[in-house]
């Protein structure tokens, strides 16, 4: 690899012209390929498989216009006081306009369907009102039938009494001799007696009747009072689902799209909000929820500039030079330009969040500008070792070029095995960002040869320039002086090693309280439109209806004819009795009855701890009837993506971790560098973690860091710090312990090797180390949410990595070994292949003109 590096360098020195312009070239086409071929770029998250995802699913098929992704639009008056009829009149007009939109499913009137919410719970009010005087005059009709039957039972027994009496006069008489024709009396009795019967049939008749009448009233009564009890329960659920405020100064309009959030175009999302601000209503304030207003995020800022400059600052000071200084950042600016405007032009064909090519920009610019710094250090060393301008720069690429390659590869590996995760768009973010870092050691090793040979001598200053020419014979090495080395003391080893450890235990303590979630209203600007709607709603209408949770009801057959209410009620009644549920409100049935939807109002906000438990606990709720549970919705779908990310982290940390392993034993042909290495890589990673929770979870420093309002920490945040921070770890461990490691094979003592390579690498390992923080801590005051933990992280883990572990711990560990530092079992160190990180042999092979002429010397004198 160091000999088709050298030789690579030296083309590229020779064909300096073609190969910039073909770079340019690259960088034109790109950026081509994505004014045609780009596409949206998604403001949300999704995995696929997850409880949420396949509610959505579901509803897709059984209810679509339940599916589709959804936003809030906020109006407020400006002055506090109550909407004015004509301002209800503008913002219904302006709602009605906004439905027209393409890709918008509806917009809710908030004052018609408050209005219609009113009416409903008025006319179950007077329902109830309908059934209770009913009630009481069925009961007022039986009383009377009641009574009325008692009089009948009262006269049946006065005509039992007379029959008993007239048969009682019949036996005497028959008794004595008498003939009927000789008691005209009895038989005029028993006809009277006859005719009071009859009289009182028909009277029992007619109280039959009456009975059969209020006996259909009360059955037809008891049939619709159910209904009407579960209609009165719904509502009296749904109470706190407001769409206009309680008194009269906000109100809220739900939208609901066409397609589900991730394939919500921003052009749908622009031509929403334009309805709306295009005509402003006077008085009123309209705000928009994340959903809407949340955009794909500007690639560069204000932050991020800075960042540039800072490295810049950093690269003048370290190469001495505006022309050197000025060459990494051009090689970095042209490779993030390919590496993001490529990756930004598939869109149009792969899903692909907003973040996902800032994470290529933060390590494009980085990696970009550390790898030429590397290479350009090494070329102006050599220079002023006498070296021929491209001698020295395939010497520099075939050595530095060689070791970038090396590192640039632990990187992209890393960031590949994001993969591993199966989770999608973090495998796609991987991917991006090794993209970047591909094009960016792409750039190193062949547009930076080309472009120090353009620039010629001019990459060392005129003080440098005039004292190469000083020293005499042409191409001779200025004379430098270095300071004699000594090992550090091993009491001072103990103390550095120690006290390292005990700063890194203690920054890391508070990632054991790590909350992962995704940034909703309240973690924007506190000026932004988002938060401002999120707060709105929470003030006026509370917290929870910034989290609306979508639950899904999964009926094994459909209800009776006449009983959807009644079921609805019953399934409504045992969501509501869980704790921190506010409000249920039923939105929707499939056509066959099976599916019901539900919207439901937690107690707190969509990021509380409050809110993860609740649909953990209705997911997991068993209700009669066997009918089973789902929950979707945006802070549905967060908490899975939290939990997913949570459950594959450990696995790719140990891939990582292996990796890691793996690979250092290779360069370093040693067992105790690599095992410290790497647990030193364990505790960067959760310092930075650590840093992480305190400031954006636990809004320590707050005011320093923009953080206004604390909250879980980004859920993909840890992962791709894994990825990103091993990459970088393994950069920084290679150029200060493959010095360490040549001087030990070339006879130093052990711990006189580790000052040397100290020495020798700190000073680039350094300065790279400050771009990279610089470069990475430009995004911490990024205006986009979820940007800004990831460049904190990336640069406090960066800080930590660098000083703390790379040239404090493992210096101070591998002096306190000594020569055991370098130990490798025989068998394994003849199965290892060679390595030549450093290109010593490419050295060996390309010795220097110089060190010939001094070897052939004397020979011809002889």
């Amino acid at each position: 690899m160091a000999e088709l590096l050298y030789r690579l360098g030296r083309t590229s020195a020779r064909r300096a012209k073609t190969v910039v312009a073909t770079w340019f070239a690259v960088l034109v086409a790109v950026g081509i390929a994505f004014a045609v071929a780009g596409g949206t770029l998604a403001s949300s998250f999704s995995i696929p498989d997850t409880p949420t995802a396949e509610v959505t699913d579901k509803l897709a098929s059984e209810l679509p216009e339940a599916a589709g992704g959804s936003g809030t639009v906020v109006f407020s008056t400006q002055d506090g006081s109550a909407f004015t009829a004509a301002q209800q009149a503008a913002i219904s007009a302006r709602v009605a306009a906004a439905s027209d939109v393409e890709g918008v499913e509806q917009v809710v009137d908030p004052f018609a369907t408050q209005a219609q919410l009113e009416e409903q719970a008025q006319q179950v009010a007077d329902g109830e009102a309908q059934v209770a005087q009913a009630r009481t005059q069925l009961e007022d009709g039986q009383a009377q039938l009641d009574a009325g039957k008692d009089q009948l039972e009262a006269g049946q027994a006065q005509i039992d009494a007379g029959q008993a009496q007239i048969d009682a006069a019949r036996v005497q008489a028959e008794a004595a001799g008498l003939s009927p024709r000789q008691t005209p009396q009895i038989d005029a009795q028993q006809a009277e007696l006859d005719a009071q019967q009859a009289q009182l049939d028909a009277q029992r008749a007619a109280v039959e009747a009456q009975q059969a009448q209020l006996d259909a009233g009360t059955a037809e009564l008891e049939a619709k009072e159910p209904q009407l009890e579960a209609g009165a329960a719904l509502l009296d659920m749904a109470t706190e689902i407001r769409l206009v405020s309680a008194d009269d100064n906000a109100a809220v309009a739900p939208v609901t799209f066409t397609v589900p959030q991730l394939d919500l175009s921003q052009e749908t999302k622009d031509d929403l909000m334009a309805a709306f601000t295009a005509e402003p209503v006077e008085g009123v304030d309209v705000e928009f929820s994340t959903e809407i207003a949340g955009g794909v995020p500007e690639l560069l800022g204000v932050g991020e500039v800075l960042g540039v400059v800072v490295a810049g600052v950093v690269l003048v000071v370290v190469l001495g030079t505006f022309v050197a200084a000025g060459l990494p950042i051009l090689t970095a600016i042209i490779g993030v330009g390919i590496g993001a405007l490529g990756a930004m032009s598939l869109s149009g064909v792969i899903e692909m969040v907003s973040v996902t090519p800032m994470l290529g920009l933060m390590l494009g610019l980085a990696v970009g500008i550390d790898y030429s710094l590397f290479i350009i250090n090494r070329h102006r060393r050599q220079l002023k070792q006498g070296y021929d301008v491209h001698e020295s720069i395939g010497l520099a690429n075939g050595t530095s070029g060689n070791a970038v390659v090396f590192a640039g590869t632990t990187v992209l590996i890393a960031l590949v095995a994001l993969n591993i995760t199966g989770i999608p768009f973090l495998g796609l973010m991987g991917s991006v960002g090794a993209f970047c870092v591909l094009v960016a050691v792409l750039i190193a090793v062949t547009m930076t040869p080309a472009l120090l040979a353009l620039v010629g001598m001019r990459v060392l200053n005129k003080r440098e320039r005039a004292a190469l020419a000083a020293s005499g014979e042409a191409g001779a090495p200025v004379p430098t002086t270095t300071k004699p080395l000594r090992p550090m003391s091993t009491p001072g080893a103990v103390v550095r090693a120690l006290a390292c450890i005990g700063a890194l235990v203690v920054v890391a303590l508070p990632a054991l309280e790590l909350r992962l979630g995704l940034p909703d209203g309240a973690t924007e600007p506190h000026e932004s439109t988002q938060y401002h709607a999120y707060s709105t709603i929470e003030q006026r209408f509370g917290e929870g209806q910034n989290g609306t949770l979508l639950v899904v009801a999964e009926l094994p057959k459909a209800p009776a004819e006449g009983q959807e209410t009644v079921t609805q009620a019953a399934i409504a009644r045992q969501i509501f009795d869980q704790d921190d549920v506010v409000a249920v409100a039923p939105i929707g049935t499939s056509q066959d009855g099976t599916t019901i939807a539900f919207q439901v109002i937690p107690k707190e906000g969509p990021t509380s701890e409050s809110t993860e438990d609740l649909v953990n606990t209705l997911r997991d709720l068993t209700l009669d009837d066997g009918v089973t549970i789902g929950v979707a919705g945006q802070a549905s779908g967060n908490i899975d993506v939290s939990a997913t990310l949570a459950d594959a982290l450990p696995t790719y940390l140990a891939v990582v971790v292996g990796l890691s392993l793996l690979i250092l034993v290779l360069v370093f042909r040693s067992i105790f560098v690599p095992v410290v290495a790497t647990l030193g890589f364990i505790l960067s990673f959760f310092a930075a973690l650590g840093g992480v929770v305190a400031i954006y979870q636990w809004g320590w420093l707050g005011g320093v860091f923009g953080v206004e309002t604390p909250g879980p920490v980004l859920n993909f945040l840890p992962t791709i710090l894994v990825g990103i921070l091993f990459g970088l770890a393994m950069d920084y461990q290679l150029f200060l312990g493959s010095g360490m490691r040549e001087a030990y094979a070339h006879g130093a003592p052990a711990r006189i090797a580790v000052v040397q390579g100290l020495r020798a690498g700190r000073s680039v390992v350094t300065a790279a180390a400050i771009i990279m923080i610089s470069v990475f801590g430009g995004f911490v005051f990024s205006h986009a949410a979820m940007i800004r933990p990831i460049g904190f992280a990336l640069a406090f883990g960066v800080l930590v990595d660098a000083f703390v572990v790379r040239m404090v711990l493992i210096p101070a560990l591998m002096h306190l070994v000594g020569d055991k530092a370098w130990w490798l079992p025989r068998w394994l160190d003849r199965v290892l292949p060679d390595v030549d990180v450093e290109g010593a042999a490419l050295e060996r092979r390309h010795p220097h003109e110089h060190e010939l002429d001094a070897e052939a010397e004397p020979a011809t004198t002889a």
